[in-house]
C-alpha cells in the first residue's frame, strides 16, 4: 500500500466512469423462495478513465508518466491514491454526535444519502464540533480515517466536517494499453481503477 498519487495529466476525456459494486450471495430453494446475504457493508468502486491523447515527445513525458506509474505499481498488485475529479470535495458532512465521552469517530461523506468511510485526505480536514471550528492537532487528529479529539465533544453536539479527499484504489488488471496515433502521440482507452477497502 502506497500513498503515492495517481497523475493528473490534461488528456483525461470527459466522462470518467464509475460503477458501484457489491457482493451478495443468494441461494433459490425449490419452492422458488430466495435467500439473500450481502457480504458487504459499503461497495466497492470501479472506475474507468479513458486518456485520449498522451504526449511522449517535444518535451513532453505524459506517455511516461503513466506507463511508469503503471509499473511501480507493477499493474494490480500496489494501491495507491486517486483525486477523483468529479466527486473528492466534503462540506459540512456529518460524522456523527458527541455523547460526552467518546473521542474517536470515523470520518464518512454522504453521497446521494448513502454513508462512506473517508480515509485519505488532501491535506488536514477542517473538523467542527456545534458549528465551531476546531484546531489541529490542539484539539483533534486524523488518521486512517478516523478522528481524536483531545476532549470529548459534549452530548448533542453535531459533528461535521469539510476537505478535499483521494479515493484509495489499485488498478483493475495487470495490464494497460497505449495506442500510437501520431508520431509521439499516444491513447490510453481502457485505464480501469477499483477501490480498495483497507
Amino acid at each position: 500500500m502506497s500513498n503515492a498519487v495517481f497523475p493528473t495529466l490534461p488528456g483525461l476525456s470527459w466522462g470518467v466512469r464509475r460503477t458501484p459494486v457489491w457482493k451478495t450471495v443468494s441461494h433459490e430453494s425449490v419452492s422458488g423462495m430466495e435467500l439473500r446475504a450481502s457480504l458487504m457493508t459499503y461497495p466497492r468502486w470501479r472506475i474507468g478513465l479513458s486518456f485520449e491523447f498522451l504526449r511522449a515527445g517535444a518535451g513532453y513525458a505524459e506517455l511516461q508518466a503513466l506507463a511508469g506509474f503503471f509499473n511501480q505499481r507493477r499493474g494490480a498488485w500496489d494501491s495507491f491514491l486517486w483525486l477523483d475529479p468529479g466527486d473528492s470535495v466534503a462540506t459540512a458532512a456529518n460524522f456523527g454526535t458527541g455523547d460526552g465521552a467518546t473521542k474517536v469517530f470515523t470520518l464518512s461523506r454522504s453521497f446521494g444519502g448513502f454513508l462512506e468511510p473517508v480515509q485519505d485526505f488532501v491535506g488536514v480536514p477542517s473538523i467542527y464540533v456545534a458549528g465551531v471550528l476546531k484546531a489541529s492537532p490542539a484539539e483533534y487528529t486524523v488518521s486512517t480515517g478516523k478522528v481524536t479529539f483531545v476532549t470529548a465533544p459534549a452530548v448533542g453536539a453535531a459533528l461535521t466536517w469539510s476537505g478535499q479527499f483521494y479515493k484509495r484504489v489499485r488498478f483493475e488488471r495487470d495490464e494497460t494499453e497505449f495506442e500510437e496515433f501520431l508520431k509521439d502521440l499516444h491513447s490510453a482507452r481502457k485505464v480501469e481503477l477499483i477501490t480498495v477497502k483497507q
